[in-house]
């Protein structure tokens, strides 16, 4: 993502130069333009792919790279699309805000992924090669994933490894979850923060949100019961441990009630289990699925999270017709993860490397989080933190009444800093100003420069002067 956008940036630049050249001007070579604008020649030439998609220059083999006589093409006409492509179901904002981290100078105060140095990279390369060689990477495996990592990931579920779907990613899962479960129109009930990925899921999947509140605890069941009699939705998704990005765990209560309330009323409960392996000052719970032997639970499992973002494998739990409908399903869109992904991910876990892994994770978070939390009291008075989370990845923090976030998030942009538009993680109008911040991808140095740039912003312009013309 950096390197795609440090090529954007060179992109503009040399668009801007080319509009005032005249045509068949040769432009300068990749190691030239790498050397004048200090980056790689893999960004340059990614840059001038792009220029050359636009049909604004020409590469000659062996002569270079030519400057094309614009003034006799015809620029596309794309307004017949907005008539055949109807209304958009996403929303543009919140889909471009999801996996996107800023540039490389950006201090990451909100990024859902580990920072590289908390990832067993090494161990990822080691084994990854390993699995390189092994025939059944280059094998074609069962659309549902090979045997032997479904059995391992299905173990922590307490399920047959015939009820594990692997997936590429988490956010696949959820997407195949909500299309699969739900038909278009009907109605998603989802906790009040949540994650803006299954927002833009349930909207891809042209479901109905029906927002429910929630607190320290998880998500309200008196309301929830008063929304799924009101709805008669049969689909609701729950983040019960660590929730992103509030840091709320389901209590126990509240878990039993969720499983009374499935049953009585015949729903599916998506449960995104993405914090499995993220507790710091507590374990996570056992899942939900554990505790629904007739198929109520569907879960949404990870590695992107705490193993790298670049491992893209996740997968769905599932029992009964449901699970079989998934497999139809997931056949329907594709046939499958790469195996070599797959055979990657089962060395890792298998692997002595894993347990190892994690022990060290639960510390080095934990000091990140309590160096976060710090940075935000010294540096940023007017956040108020909602809680200090157990677990997880994320800070849910709430600024006075009169601030729009939007217009904050723009300035610490601005500024070099990224942190989350707290507008991002409701349905609908949020009902106070928040901003998330996120303690996995950043050094104790970056948060505190991070809360110093933005307390001074703060500092520097009433909120309410905050806004967004």
């Amino acid at each position: 993502m950096i390197q795609d956008n440090r090529a954007a940036e060179i992109a503009a630049q040399l668009r801007a130069r080319i509009a005032e050249l005249p045509a068949g001007t040769r432009l300068p070579g990749v190691r030239a333009l790498s050397s004048e604008f200090s980056a790689s020649a893999a960004t340059v030439s990614a840059a001038l792919a792009q220029l050359t998609a636009l049909g604004l220059m020409r590469a000659e083999p062996g002569r270079g790279t030519f400057v094309l006589d614009r003034s006799t093409q015809r620029e596309p006409d794309f307004t017949w699309q907005t008539q055949a492509l109807g209304g958009a179901r996403i929303d543009p904002d919140r889909a471009a805000r999801l996996g996107g981290y800023g540039g490389a100078d950006h201090l990451p105060l909100s990024w859902g992924y580990l920072a590289p140095e908390l990832t067993p990279a090494e161990e990822l390369q080691r084994i990854a090669a390993r699995a390189g060689k092994h025939q059944r990477a280059w094998a074609m495996t069962p659309p549902t994933g090979s045997p032997e990592l479904r059995r391992v990931l299905a173990a922590p579920y307490r399920a047959d490894p015939s009820e594990v779907l692997v997936t590429a990613g988490g956010q696949q899962a959820l997407v195949f979850a909500m299309r699969t479960l739900a038909e278009p129109g009907a109605t998603l009930i989802t906790e009040s923060p949540s994650y803006p990925g299954a927002i833009l899921a349930a909207q891809s999947s042209g479901l109905r949100l029906a927002p429910v509140p929630s607190d320290a605890d998880g998500i309200l069941v008196d309301r929830l019961e008063d929304e799924l009699r009101r709805t008669g939705a049969r689909l609701v998704y729950l983040q019960p441990g660590f929730a992103n990005p509030t840091g709320a765990t389901l209590s126990p209560e509240r878990r039993a009630r969720v499983l009374e309330l499935a049953a009585a009323y015949g729903a599916f409960i998506i449960e995104d289990d993405w914090a499995r392996h993220l507790g710091i000052d507590a374990p996570t719970p056992p899942p939900l699925f554990t505790a629904a032997p007739d198929g109520h639970v569907v879960s949404v499992l990870t590695l992107a999270k705490p193993a790298s973002p670049g491992l893209r494998l996740g997968a769905l739990v599932a029992r009964g017709p449901a699970a079989a409908r998934l497999r139809a399903s997931r056949t329907a869109e594709d046939l499958g993860v790469a195996p070599l992904v797959q055979e990657t991910a089962l060395g890792l876990l298998t692997s002595s490397a894993w347990p190892r892994h994690l022990a060290r994770l639960a510390p080095a978070l934990a000091e990140r989080r309590d160096a976060l939390l710090a940075a935000l009291a010294e540096s940023v008075p007017a956040v108020r933190v909602v809680s200090v989370p157990r677990g997880g990845l994320h800070v849910w923090a709430r600024l006075p009444l009169d601030a729009d976030t939007g217009a904050v998030c723009a300035a610490a942009d601005a500024a070099g800093v990224l942190v989350g538009n707290g507008a991002h993680f409701f349905v609908d109008e949020p009902p106070a100003a928040h901003l998330r911040f996120s303690y996995g991808a950043g050094t104790p140095a970056q948060f505190a420069e991070g809360a110093r740039r933005l307390g001074a912003l703060l500092a520097g312009a009433p909120t309410h002067a905050l806004k967004e013309p």
